[in-house]
């Protein structure tokens, strides 16, 4: 009986195995598109996926060069990317604010989270843009990394606090007993084994982050879904460019959930 204990272990980790995950979603993915295509047949759609390429990589005469929808996906990058850290800083400020003893801090705090999660992110993007911008000299861009950033800050900050919140007290009078100043029993005990509990919520916030940007094209800025508008109203080729940018934002959510996969078996080794 014990030697067919670890096997059974073996077979239950492969089974919840992220490449077993993906697998199961190619293969939903391909009986939906199968299906979606029978459906499509009868309405007599014409697929012409060979124009999708030049939209992605086009050949010039200088060589390769990267066509409007890889040139988007760069920009959907950066403003994510962006947004992604400032929001976790927001987030951590956040948390620390609403488990301060300062009664102002607290309070700030809690406007701030009411004001941003009971209203839509497209109608702050449109307030930061067109009201706060020219007050405070915003262009499109810093516009959009700012209101995303308020917006999933928002809810990383209860993430944040909910892992801080994990923690035993026993383990921070311990350190308080030891002499440890509160930035000390913060960086060297509560955020370690915080982090170990936030990832996997952070990693799905990030994912949305990355969804909601989306949301940026409202105010013209030309990122992966303003450039496949555009495509799509000069080419008319509406199935095949919306796919094609479906297919490329599951490519960066799956990189992303996959290097944070690595980052947990680091942190569960060590």
């Amino acid at each position: 009986m014990t030697g067919l204990a670890p096997q059974k272990k073996s077979n239950r980790s492969l089974f919840r195995s992220p490449y077993t995950d993906i697998l199961q979603f190619v293969c939903l993915l391909l009986l939906l598109s199968y299906l979606f295509s029978r459906g499509l047949e009868n309405l007599g759609y014409n697929w012409q996926w060979y124009q999708v390429p030049p939209f992605i990589l086009e050949t010039t005469a200088e060589g390769l060069q990267a066509g409007p929808l890889l040139f988007g996906l760069g920009i959907t990058l950066k403003i994510s990317a962006l947004s992604l850290v400032l929001a976790f800083l927001i987030g951590l400020l956040t948390a620390l604010l609403r488990l301060s003893d300062l009664v102002m801090g607290r309070f700030i705090a809690r406007c701030y989270l009411e004001v941003i999660r009971n209203t839509p992110l497209l109608i702050q993007i449109f307030f930061i843009y067109f009201v706060l911008g020219p007050v405070l000299g915003l262009d499109r861009f810093p516009a959009a990394v700012l209101a995303l950033s308020l917006f999933e800050g928002a809810y990383a900050s209860e993430i944040f606090r909910s892992g801080i919140l994990s923690v035993e007290r026993g383990q921070i009078e311990a350190a308080e007993s030891l002499g440890f100043n509160r930035y000390q029993i913060f960086r060297l005990i509560v955020l370690p084994q915080a982090i170990r509990t936030i990832l996997p919520p952070l990693t799905s916030q990030a994912i949305s982050l990355i969804k909601d940007s989306a949301l940026v094209s409202t105010i013209a800025i030309y990122d992966l879904t303003m450039q496949a508008q555009a495509l799509i109203s000069e080419t008319f080729l509406t199935f095949e460019i919306w796919f094609t940018v479906a297919i490329l934002y599951l490519v960066i959510t799956v990189t992303l959930s996959f290097f944070v996969a690595f980052l947990e078996n680091r942190l569960k080794r060590h």
